[in-house]
């Protein structure tokens, strides 16, 4: 295992935490990937973004069949969208190691404080369903998935919160049934982003496996007090995790120098 007893502690601590907030609104990776940058500062990064992804995707497996037991979800609309996340994903992480990020990541948090003004502003947006008896259309989700997967292969922050905001705004759910959904969505593009960091082996198998233990410990917690809490729970969650996001893209964007391009080319949800 890379690094010692304390270390191997921080970090799982960091990924309780973090599979508990991912759980709900997505975002554990503003608490796991600093925690990893810190604990292991002469790390190449690609390898704490694989290992971070490798214990990640774990919780959010579970979160994602936790909710499946609980909420119904459309998998007429959702398995399209997957799939398309999935795809874009790997489109994503293809594309910018050819392309810098560094204009996305000046634009992201004015991109952001559009959403949470937007959200503020219309107290009944995600309250409840509206399409209760009319599915979905399945383009909508693949258009969806795909370019929120792109995105979350070719820069990364707050992939969750814009699967969330998208299915809220445009298809109808409430922020539980979104939240239930995005998890699904999360998974496909997690494995994506997984499957190229096991080809590049830049993974510390032994310390993501306790990282995941925590990450799943953390997700049950998450995922049971979303479900007694509800929309309007899940809600309010969204806006502190988008009020972070904002912080961090914003400190991303114009304080800190801008990452390499291995570094980029690999997803920070």
């Amino acid at each position: 295992m890379r690094g010692g007893m304390l270390e191997s502690l921080v970090v799982a601590v960091a990924s309780l935490f973090a599979g508990f907030v991912d759980s709900i609104v997505g975002g554990g990776g503003l608490i796991l990937i600093p925690a990893l940058l810190a604990t292991f500062p002469t790390a190449p990064p690609a390898t704490l973004f694989g290992t971070n992804k490798a214990a990640a995707v774990c919780g959010t497996a579970l979160a994602a069949r936790q909710y499946a037991q609980r909420v119904t979800l459309d998998w007429r609309f959702l398995v399209p969208a997957a799939i398309a996340a999935a795809a874009g994903s790997g489109m994503g992480a293809y594309v910018v190691a050819r392309v810098p990020g560094g204009d996305l990541r000046k634009a992201l948090p004015f991109l952001l404080v559009v959403l949470l003004i937007y959200t503020l502003l219309d107290k009944r947006l995600g309250q409840s369903t509206e399409r209760v008896h009319e599915p979905a259309p399945r383009w909508l989700g693949v258009s969806i998935g795909g370019a929120v997967g792109f995105y979350d292969g070719f820069f990364g922050p707050g992939t969750g919160s814009f699967f969330i905001f998208l299915l809220v705004r445009l298809v109808g759910y409430d922020f539980l049934r979104a939240s239930a959904s995005a998890k699904l969505l999360n998974v496909a593009t997690n494995l994506s982003a997984l499957a190229l960091f096991v080809s590049q082996g830049h993974i510390w198998w032994r310390q993501a496996a306790l990282m995941a233990v925590a990450n799943v410990l953390g997700s049950l917690l998450g995922t049971r007090l979303a479900l007694r809490g509800g929309a309007g729970f899940v809600r309010k969650v969204f806006l502190l995790v988008v009020c972070a996001l904002i912080l961090r893209t914003g400190y991303d964007g114009f304080l800190r120098p801008a990452p390499k391009p291995v570094a980029n080319a690999l997803t920070r949800s």
